[in-house]
């Protein structure tokens, strides 16, 4: 996993890596946001309901943690070991929305994880042991903050990328 010197690299690498990710949207029809391929293991409105999904919960276990609440990760109703029927949820509350209304939410999102690490300081965003919902979520690895935002944002942005760049190659 990449570390970062400071906020504004991290920011900057966000951003690079969802523009590249969000504009691969630009060239699929709405009608064909639902539209399954072999080999490719989700459709676009999943890709994006996958990646809406993971960044809504990073927001709320960092508003949930500030504003005094006890904060269940994943999610309440859901273990680690329960990816699947979370990813399941993610479809389920997202996938059906437009492909415009995804992109959007999802910059809203982007945005708020940019602000939030504004708002973090240095110390609270690099350092282990800053936030419960950091602790509770690795019951064995120790991870700062900066690394669940990486690993919500970044990681999956490139990753989600490849997929969507495949899918557009077999069904358009």
């Amino acid at each position: 996993m990449r570390s970062y010197s400071n906020k504004e690299e991290l920011k900057a690498e966000i951003n690079k890596t969802f523009d590249k990710y969000i504009s691969e949207f630009a060239s699929i029809p709405e009608d064909l946001k639902d539209k399954k391929v072999d080999g490719v293991d989700r459709s676009p409105a999943e890709n994006l309901a996958y990646q809406l999904g993971w960044t809504t919960l990073l927001l709320e276990w960092e508003e949930d943690e500030r504003n005094g609440l006890q904060v269940k990760t994943p999610l309440d109703g859901f273990k680690w070991n329960q990816l699947g029927e979370l990813y399941q949820w993610f479809t389920q509350t997202y996938a059906h929305l437009s492909l415009q209304v995804l992109e959007s939410k999802l910059k809203e999102n982007v945005a708020s994880i940019c602000a939030m690490i504004d708002d973090l300081t240095e110390e609270e965003l690099f350092n282990p042991h800053m936030r419960k919902w950091a602790d509770e979520a690795t019951k064995t690895a120790v991870w700062e903050v900066y690394k669940f935002i990486h690993v919500n944002t970044v990681a999956p942005f490139g990753t989600f990328r490849t997929k969507i760049r495949k899918w557009k190659k077999m069904a358009l």
